[in-house]
C-alpha cells in the first residue's frame, strides 16, 4: 500500500492520506467504543479534514524508517512557533521538496538547492529551519554509519517499546518528559538542531515512542496491546 491511497470512503474523508494497512482492521473494531452520538471518541485536538484521519491512522503508530523519522523530525521542527495544522497542510510540498525524505539525498542538498527551498512557497521559508534539516540528515546518517539504523539508537531510548502513559484528561499530557530531554542532549551533541526538549518529545509522540493517545480514545486499546 502506497503512502498515499485513500482513505475508506466510510469514514468520509475523499483527499488522498497517508495511511498503514495494519491499523484498517483496528480502526473497525474500534468503533465500538463510540460516543453517544454514535460517533468514534478520539483524542480533543483530533478535529476537522486534516488532523482527523492523521491521528486516526498515524500519530502514534511506531515509526520503524528512517526517512520516516527524518521526515517527522523536520515537520517538527518546522512546526516551531506554529501549529501542526499549518505544516500538515503542506506535507506533500515538503515530500517534494525534501526528496521524500531520502536522508542521503537530502544531507547532499548543496548551497543552491537550499537557496531554492526558501523560494519555495510549498514549504516554510525559514533559513535555519530548512539548513538544520538538511545538516540534520547528515547527522542521522552519521549515526547510521556508528550504530547500524537511526532507528535502533531512538528506539533505544524507551527500551524499544512505546512508553504508555495513560492519560485521561487533555490536561494531563505534558509538552516534554525527562526523557525528552535525555533525547534533546544526546541529539544536540550528535549535531541535531531544532531538537528541543517540547519538538523531541512531540516527535516521540508522533512516532510512537509514547503513546500519549487519552485513555478514552479508540486508538488507544489497539496501540497499547501492541506493547505487550
Amino acid at each position: 500500500m502506497s503512502r498515499c491511497d485513500p482513505l475508506p470512503t466510510a469514514l468520509g474523508f475523499e483527499r488522498p492520506w497517508p495511511q498503514s494497512a495494519d491499523t484498517l482492521p483496528a480502526m473497525s473494531e474500534a468503533r465500538r467504543r463510540s460516543g453517544s452520538n454514535g460517533d468514534l471518541v478520539r483524542c480533543h485536538w483530533a478535529t476537522g479534514p486534516w488532523l482527523t484521519p492523521y491521528h486516526d491512522f498515524e500519530w502514534g503508530v511506531p515509526v520503524h524508517d528512517d526517512g520516516r523519522h527524518l521526515e517527522l523530525l523536520v515537520l517538527e521542527a518546522a512546526q516551531a512557533g506554529l501549529s501542526w495544522l499549518t505544516v500538515l497542510k503542506r506535507r506533500d510540498d515538503y515530500r517534494r521538496a525534501f526528496a521524500d525524505f531520502e536522508p542521503a539525498r537530502v544531507a547532499a542538498f548543496d548551497t543552491r538547492q537550499v537557496e531554492a527551498l526558501l523560494s519555495d512557497p510549498g514549504i516554510i521559508r525559514h533559513r535555519q529551519k530548512v539548513e538544520s534539516a538538511v545538516g540534520n540528515a547528515a547527522a542521522l546518517l552519521q549515526i547510521q554509519r556508528d550504530l547500524g539504523s537511526f532507528d535502533d539508537y531512538i528506539w533505544g531510548f524507551v527500551g524499544g517499546s512505546p512508553v504508555v502513559s495513560r492519560w485521561r484528561m487533555p490536561a494531563d499530557v505534558p509538552a516534554t518528559s525527562p526523557l525528552a530531554a535525555a533525547l534533546s542532549a544526546d541529539l544536540r551533541r550528535r549535531g541535531f538542531r531544532f531538537v528541543g526538549p517540547t519538538i523531541c518529545y512531540s516527535y516521540m509522540q508522533a512516532a510512537g515512542m509514547v503513546l500519549d493517545h487519552l485513555t478514552s480514545c479508540f486508538r488507544f486499546d489497539d496501540l497499547a496491546a501492541r506493547t505487550t
